[in-house]
């Protein structure tokens, strides 16, 4: 990738308790430029590379990110010189009656790390886990006995593992990273800027919505963060809605959700054919679904279903529409299976087009495509979720990305780039 991205970033780092999710509303992420040079005792060698590893623990799949950045001079920024991605499926929260699976797919994705970073910069390196809705949806002592494995990994790594390297993320901490993320990739955060880009994340255990509000108003607590950073106070409106994952939505719209023998029940949804019969898993369980033989099937009938869990739980925000925003994950996953934009470039798409497209897959037996048998039930709950749930128009734009400028769109390169200043390594 072309190497212009200077970490300007890392001044924005947030100096929170991991305890605590790394952000909470009050955050400072001003620090001075000295801490974050490199040190006598820290990656001084030939090279001037130094190397980042992240793992995502998402409730559908476990992703690593490799970050390796380039110090040219003592006396200028870092700068990112790529990243390595890959994943696992399924997630974490799957292995939450056999911990110890959990910890192989975790030794399998370290391989990638072993072979990607340099033998020379192993004990240098930190590898870090943060987990995200699947594990904070598991009881306390499950969750826990998952990450204690992950733990145990780490430990018998040859990577650094710092205090607090695996741990539960909270849902505000990954709404302002990834929007930290978009913006610095995106070069919105350089001194001479003074715009920004809202973003969407859509999870599959809950969904963020994080961006900066033109005018000044009073929000709730939890719907906001405020940062500093280039000599700039950002009040940011955020927040994270737990459930609200296109997964976890789509089986507690349905009633399977939280049901007491999920196994031996069939649920049955308008969002699919009426002689369907098909499995959804999620959070370790799976869910018998089909579509209603005597009932209505078609959009309406599956907009009215994904109603029930938008309407009155998200709340609809002011301002975002005028700003640009950056829409990832499963918004952008979905556009792909449904054609509405190239995977290799992703594109801008209107809300209308969401919902346009949902009708001709929810209304049409022509366009069923067996490889997407989910794909009118996704497309209706995105579209719910745009309209009825953050009041969007119809014209409004999303950017749909999966990667900018060669790095995946997600909260994991804020979160590493805070580390780092948090403990003054780099």
């Amino acid at each position: 990738m072309a190497r212009v991205l200077h970490l300007l970033l890392l001044w924005l780092l947030v100096r929170v308790s991991e305890s605590q999710g790394y952000v909470a509303s009050g955050l400072d992420l001003g620090e001075s430029i000295e801490r974050i040079l490199p040190s006598a005792n820290h990656r001084a060698n030939a090279s001037h590379m130094f190397y980042g590893i992240m793992f995502d623990a998402g409730s559908t799949g476990t992703r690593i990110h490799i970050y390796a950045f380039m110090q040219k001079q003592s006396v200028k920024l870092p700068i990112l010189d790529n990243e390595i991605f890959q994943s696992v499926k399924p997630g974490l929260s799957a292995y939450a009656d056999m911990p110890e699976k959990a910890g192989d797919s975790v030794r399998q994705l370290l391989e990638v790390a072993k072979s990607r970073v340099p033998h020379g910069e192993w004990e240098r390196t930190p590898v870090m886990l943060k987990a995200t809705a699947g594990l904070r949806m598991l009881p306390l002592a499950k969750a826990q006995a998952l990450l204690q494995e992950v733990q145990d990994v780490f430990d018998d790594s040859p990577f650094f593992v710092p205090a607090d390297s695996v741990s539960i993320m909270n849902g505000t901490s990954e709404g302002v990273f990834a929007w930290v993320t978009v913006n610095f990739l995106t070069g919105q955060l350089f001194p001479s800027t003074r715009k920004s880009v809202g973003i969407l994340d859509l999870g599959g255990g809950s969904t963020q919505i994080t961006f900066l509000p033109k005018k000044t108003k009073r929000f709730p607590a939890d719907y906001t963060a405020r940062i500093s950073m280039f000599n700039t106070t950002y009040q940011l409106y955020t927040h994270s809605y737990s459930g609200n994952g296109i997964k976890a939505a789509q089986l507690a719209a349905i009633g399977a959700l939280g049901s007491k023998a999920p196994e031996e029940t069939v649920f049955q949804s308008s969002c699919l054919p009426k002689n369907f019969k098909g499995k959804i898993s999620f959070g370790g369980l799976i869910y018998k679904v089909s579509g209603k033989p005597g009932g209505f099937t078609g959009y309406k009938g599956c907009y009215k279903e994904m109603l029930k869990v938008v309407k009155g739980v998200i709340q609809e925000p002011d301002d975002m529409e005028d700003s640009w925003i950056y829409a990832f994950s499963y918004y952008f996953d979905h556009a792909v299976e449904a054609g509405l934009v190239d995977e290799a470039q992703g594109g801008a798409v209107r809300v209308r087009d969401f919902r346009k497209r949902a009708k001709e897959v929810c209304n049409s037996v022509s366009i069923y495509n067996p490889d997407y048998p989910f794909l009118c039930m996704d497309l209706t709950y995105i579209t719910c979720l745009l309209k009825s749930g953050y009041g969007f128009e119809d014209e409004t734009v999303l950017e749909l990305t999966k990667k900018l400028q060669n790095v995946e769109a997600s909260w994991a390169l804020g979160a590493t780039l805070s580390y780092f200043e948090h403990f003054s390594i780099i």
